[in-house]
Parts: structure tokens; sequence; C-alpha cells
């Protein structure tokens, strides 16, 4: 292929499609321009194409450049007119919504879960031999959900065989309907044990399009997901997106595969993870769900909270969190009977944006709770292989509950990534850090970006087709970098010294302690030598009491030196408490 000077890019969302133009300057790529336009996938358009040409045009007039003839996307480019490539994201009309199956919950039915979050999915359920549910249950279940598409393993190779064919019976019983294309038959995707491939399409190759792959969980010790992951991507652009309005044609536009948004973000984490050797955590929260994407060690782990945002699922996070919860990172005192009714109104009018500093504030101290529970999750799924044990006795390998460490170390991790509207369009850079930082709690060293405008599904997706640009945008146009903040880890009583601290900053040498409760921030644009001494019990990630020297990159908000210890702690009184906010507030400069 050769290389590419202009590329177009879209993403199609639920409510809003976005367009990118990137274009390669003095041998850079950047991204220039941007339009946006509604979603038209449901009525009265239906067809998804008119809002990808509104979002285009919107580029061309800001741009100049000529991209549209007609209703044709002009390729190769040529001087200012046409693109050389045009590629897309989606994630209208809901997304990929799939179901998965397995045979023991906490083993392989939780590899299929992650096989099927990995490819960019929301899991409806998850059906499991052991899960409880009598036959009949099930059935209902599987026909009531009406999935995209059923992913359905089981068994190590060589492993039972009884099982995984029931769980198909289920799957054939149920005779479920797909959502798009009524005379369609559902897609399966069977990644289990390979003796059991004849009698599941025995059971299932006349009643659903059935696709058999290698099996997601060969043996105890080791996950093969890939495969699986390629598999729930060809049907998801055979099946799902050519049955949904318009997208035939739209498939027919573009250079590369089109990916679903989530499984594109994923794709631009894991890419700079590799490229870069480090650790990071990525999140999405919107206005339905919060997507918490994780790198860590090589080992790429998606989770969908599909009840947790801040329009739609505002009401989940209240449900989830409870009142108290969200009350604690609340600057002043307000009546529970007034929060509840500020929450509904949001139900009730999800577009709207706060208009008074309280209802910000408010707004804020939702989005950190959301945050904290879809982390959570996220925690309790990116684990270990469950069923591997490393003394492996016969009690440990059947034991349900047993293994599964979560891969998930604040201590280890380097970048925190967060996207999403109230993080990316917070009035001030350091209200998106001081969420960052409350929600997800981080320990040691850790540097803190926010996605600029939310571009990175169309780098995800051109990841694929030219890993350079990806990078190279990503790097210079989509990150804002906060700053870094170093979080010495224990516990102590509110004022002692937690650490002494050295800093060699641009305009000069400073020293200190840093107290337990304590934040400060120090204003920071280009790179400081840090040298931390943290007390007897605590730790920066050289051990408890060690010296930790090292290089630290600032960024909008500088360098926080967080005191606060792990978990945060809060002041049990309510006067105290606020006061305690504030000053946190104040230290951070949040508003």
């Amino acid at each position: 292929m050769p290389e590419l000077e202009v590329i177009i890019a879209t993403d199609c969302g639920s409510t809003t499609t976005k367009a990118i133009l990137i274009e390669k300057k003095d041998g850079v790529y950047r991204q220039t321009f941007r339009g946006e336009a509604p979603t038209t996938v449901e009525a009265p358009f239906e067809d998804v194409t008119r809002g990808v040409l509104n979002a285009i045009q919107e580029v061309e007039e800001l741009s100049g450049r000529q991209i549209l003839d007609g209703e044709r996307i002009i390729t190769p480019a040529q001087g200012q007119r046409g693109v050389d490539i045009y590629i897309s994201t989606s994630s209208a009309g809901g997304g990929l919504q799939m179901m998965v199956g397995g045979v023991v919950q906490s083993m392989t039915a939780e590899s299929a879960q992650r096989c099927a979050l990995g490819a960019g999915a929301i899991v409806m359920d998850v059906l499991a031999a052991n899960d409880g549910r009598l036959p009949h249950q099930k059935i209902e279940r599987i026909r009531q959900l009406r999935p995209d598409m059923v992913l359905l393993s089981g068994g190590t190779d060589g492993g039972t065989v009884s099982h995984v064919v029931e769980l198909a019976e289920f799957i054939a019983a149920a005779d479920p309907r797909p959502r798009f294309g009524v005379g369609f038959k559902l897609p399966v995707i069977y990644a289990g044990n390979r003796e059991a491939q004849g009698a599941v399409q025995e059971v299932l190759g006349g009643k659903t399009a059935l696709t058999v792959t290698e099996n997601i969980r060969p043996v105890l010790e080791r996950e093969n997901l890939g495969p699986a992951r390629q598999a729930i991507h060809d049907l998801f652009l055979e099946h799902v997106m050519a049955e949904a309005p318009g997208y035939r044609k739209l498939m027919e536009w573009t250079g590369a595969p089109v990916m679903p948004t989530p499984a594109a973000v994923g794709q631009i984490i894991q890419t700079i993870a590799r490229q870069q050797g480090i650790n990071v955590v990525g999140v999405d929260i919107g206005g339905a769900t919060t997507d918490v994407f994780s790198v860590f060690g090589e080992v790429f782990n998606r989770t969908v909270s599909a009840n947790l945002g801040m329009s739609y699922s505002i009401g989940n996070v209240l449900a989830s969190a409870g009142l108290e919860n969200i009350l604690r990172w609340a600057p002043f005192d307000i009546e529970e009977a007034a929060l509840r009714d500020r929450i509904k109104n949001k139900m009730i009018r999800p577009t709207t944006i706060p208009q008074l500093l309280e209802e910000l504030q408010l707004e804020q101290a939702i989005a950190r709770e959301a945050l904290r529970l879809a982390f959570v999750q996220h925690r309790e799924l990116a684990v270990e292989l469950k069923g591997v044990q490393a003394e492996r006795t016969l009690s440990d390998v059947f034991s349900q509950s047993g293994g599964g460490e979560s891969l998930v170390s604040m201590m280890a991790l380097d970048l925190l990534v967060g996207s999403g509207g109230v993080l990316s369009h917070a009035p001030r850079r350091a209200q998106t850090a001081a969420m960052l930082i409350d929600a997800f709690q981080p320990e040691g060293v850790t540097r803190l970006a926010v996605d600029s405008i939310f571009m990175m599904p169309h780098l995800g997706v051109l990841s694929t087709v030219s890993e350079r640009a990806a990078t190279e945008v990503f790097e210079r146009d989509c990150l804002i970098y906060l700053g870094t903040c170093i979080a010495p880890k224990g516990s102590g009583k509110p004022g002692e010294v937690c650490a002494t601290y050295e800093l060699s900053l641009p305009r000069g040498p400073q020293a200190g302690e840093l107290r337990v409760g304590q934040l400060l921030r120090f204003s920071l644009e280009g790179e400081a030598e840090v040298v931390l001494r943290p007390g007897r019990n605590w730790d920066v990630g050289a051990g408890p009491g060690q010296e930790v020297r090292t290089r630290v990159r600032g960024g909008e908000t500088g360098l926080v030196l967080d005191g606060r210890g792990r978990p945060i702690r809060f002041a049990e009184h309510s006067a105290e408490r606020v006061a305690q906010i504030k000053a946190w507030d104040q230290a951070l400069e949040v508003y």
C-alpha cells in the first residue's frame, strides 16, 4: 500500500457521528479538522451513511478540501481534492450485544466473557452449567434477550463433552431471533472442547449460523482468545453490521473493516502499551455505560459496566454506590432528597449540562463513584486464570473461589488515560485530574492524561492500517497530559509525616514534608527530578520505607503529591469532611 498522506475517519456513535481529518504535515501525521453530525441509523432516515456524509461535509467546509463527489468519497488524494483512505468505527444501534456460555462459571465462562469484552461487545448474560438456573430459566433468558451473537465455550480439550452439548441444546431450544435481519439465522461461535465439535454441529448446525473456531481455554493454564475474537469481528461485519440500516453501503466505502468502537479504543491502548513498554489503564465514561481497558504485562482486558453512566444510567450509579458515597465527595452539605431530585432530573433530561457550580460539583462527585465502581468490576474480571494454582492440590483446582489474583496492580501502573464527556469537557483540567486520582487512587508514580476530543476510536482502527500515523496523532493531538501523581501507599494518623521530598523543578529546587491527609501540587510543564523518602510503613514503589529517585513529566496540572493514603480516608463528622474536601480542592485549584 502506498504511504498515506490524507486520511478521513468517522466514529458512528449511538447519538453523534464524529469525523476527523488526519494529514501528513512536514513528515509528521497531525489531526487537522473535525466535524460532527447526528447519527442517522434510526427513523426517519434509517441509513447510517446520511450522518457520515453530513459529518464529512462539515470537515470539507472547515478544511477547504473537496472530499465528496455527490455521495462518493474521492480516493486517492490529488492536491486539495480527495483522501487516500476512509476508515470507520461504530457503536450505533446499541453496539454489539452478546451472550456467552461456558461449563464452569469461574473458568471457561469467565474466559468467554473476557474474549467477548475484548472484541468490543456488551455481554448481556453469562450462561454456565453451574450458574444455579434451571433449564427452562436458561432457555427463557436466551429467548428474552435476543442477542446479536452467542459465544459458546466450555471444557478444556479432551475434557467434558456432555455439559457443552447441554448448553448448545438450550440455545437450540430457545431458538432466539437476532435483533436485525428477521430472516437470518443467529450467529453462534463455538470455541470450546474440540472433542465436542461434532456434537455441537449436530445440535446447532441447522438452526443457527454456526462458526467453529479454536478452543479459548485449551488447557487450564492458558487462554487462547485471539481466534475467537477474530471470529466475533468477522461475524459482526457479516451479520450484525450488514443488517443494520445503511451499513452495507458504509462497508463498501471503507478501506479497512469497520470496527466496534470499544474494540478500536482497546486497539490503540494495546498499541501504545506495546510500543512504549508500559502498563496502561484507560477509561471511557459515557451517558449509559463506562468501559475500562487495561494492559498489564502485555495482557489486555476490557470490561463494560453497562449500568454505570452519567445520564441514562445515572440512577444506577446512585443505587450501586449509595447516597453516602456520592455525598462524601461534595464540598458542601446537601439534603438527600435534594440530591435524589437532581439525579432524577438528569435521567429525565439526559442531555442537560450543569449550569451552577454546585451542580457541576455534584456531577463530578457522581462521576468519581461511577468510575470507582466500574474499576472495581474491572479488577474482578482482569484476573489470573482461575482453576490454576501455584501449589496445585486437587481441592484448589476444583475450588470455585480459588485463584484469580487481579492482574491490575496500581503500583505497577505507568499511564492512566481518561475519556468521555465528564472528563474531556470538564471546565478545568485540574478537575479531570482530581476525578481520576480520587476514583482510581493510583499508587506510586503514575502519569495522568485525558483524550482531548474523543478520537481514540478513530486512531484504534487507523492503527490496523498505519501504526505510525495512529501513534503520532495519539501522542501529539489526542492525549492531553495532565501531569504526574505520586502517592505513597500506606496509612497513618492525619498530620503525621508520611514522606519527605526533594524536587529539582525548572524554577529552582524545592524540598519539604508530605503529611497524612495532605495534597500538594507543583506547577510543572516539562520534566523534573524527584527524590521521595517514605516513612517506615509507606511505600512509593521500591518497598516500605525505601527511597525512590525518578524523573517525572508534568502537564496542565503539573506534579501532584498525594499523602491521603490508600484507600483515601474521610473525616467522620460532616463539618470536618466538608473542610477536608475544600482543602483538597484548594490544593489542586480545582474550582
